[in-house]
């Protein structure tokens, strides 16, 4: 070989510096974009989140128009260390027509309580309206669901807790929120919490604090997400609103109770 082409064969080939050096930058590039990528897909989940939420407020509506109310939060509660004959629907089991799943409803028997073995199959559907996409999820919640309704809350009354929209036994007509469905959140992102289920009549709860309180008992029932900074809320008009974390607690009680009577504004 002639000096010139050995000369040529050392000029194609990539030294182990120049190597490390593209490796490194590759890496520079990688950290960079990965959080881009991240957030971009948080970003959609977010919005298959509130597209759920919007959905079942559309339902909740239909189901008005249908029968003149709401849902109840629970159809024949049955309360702690109660008669297990009492049934203990859901608000979310009783909507499942309204959603498009009709053929899951023919499934459910009624006339036996939620937790039956004649509705143990039926229990096991995964409804994906009823999942946040952000959610994380692990193998021991089966049938779950993401969205709670709200029964009332405790944050600026400890009495008559019943003051939301879905209490147990009782539906609640749209002229019975007396604050305004527009000013009324009637169901929240509920991730995580023990009763976590669609056919669960206790799929309902009382908000204690603030969204997302990292102090709140994990056992509990609260507003919590898995999204930063705050969670989705349904209003009683069928829009959907991101809560902050930031939410004042004051203006959080108001929004979820139907005939408080409070003057609020959520820009506080």
């Amino acid at each position: 070989m002639s000096s010139t082409n050995l000369f040529r064969d050392r000029r194609r080939a990539m030294t182990l510096v120049e190597l490390l050096v593209v490796v490194a930058i590759i890496g520079v590039l990688s950290s960079l974009l990965l959080p881009a990528v991240q957030q971009a897909r948080e970003a959609a989940r977010k919005l298959g989140c509130q597209s759920n939420l919007r959905q079942v407020g559309l339902a909740l509506h239909n189901y008005h128009q249908a029968l003149k109310s709401f849902p109840p939060g629970c159809m024949d509660h049955r309360p702690w260390r109660g008669s297990p004959l009492r049934k203990h629907f859901a608000w979310s089991a009783l909507l499942l027509p309204y959603l498009e799943q009709g053929n899951l409803s023919q499934t459910i028997d009624f006339n036996y309580p939620f937790d039956n073995s004649r509705n143990a199959e039926a229990s096991k559907a995964e409804i994906k309206l009823y999942q946040c996409p952000t959610a994380i999820t692990n193998s021991g919640r089966i049938g779950r669901s993401d969205y709670g309704g709200l029964y009332g809350q405790r944050i600026t009354t400890r009495n008559n807790t019943d003051n939301g929209v879905f209490i147990f036994n009782t539906p609640i007509r749209l002229r019975d929120i007396h604050d305004g469905i527009t000013n009324t959140v009637a169901i929240a992102e509920d991730t995580h919490s023990p009763n976590s289920k669609w056919i669960d009549g206790s799929n309902v709860f009382e908000q204690s604090g603030a969204i997302n309180d990292p102090k709140a008992w994990i056992g509990d029932n609260e507003i919590r997400s898995d999204h930063v900074g705050g969670a989705m809320t349904l209003f009683a008009c069928s829009r959907v609103v991101f809560l902050s974390n930031e939410t004042d607690s004051r203006t959080l009680g108001a929004i979820i109770t139907r005939a408080g009577g409070e003057i609020f504004s959520l820009d506080e």
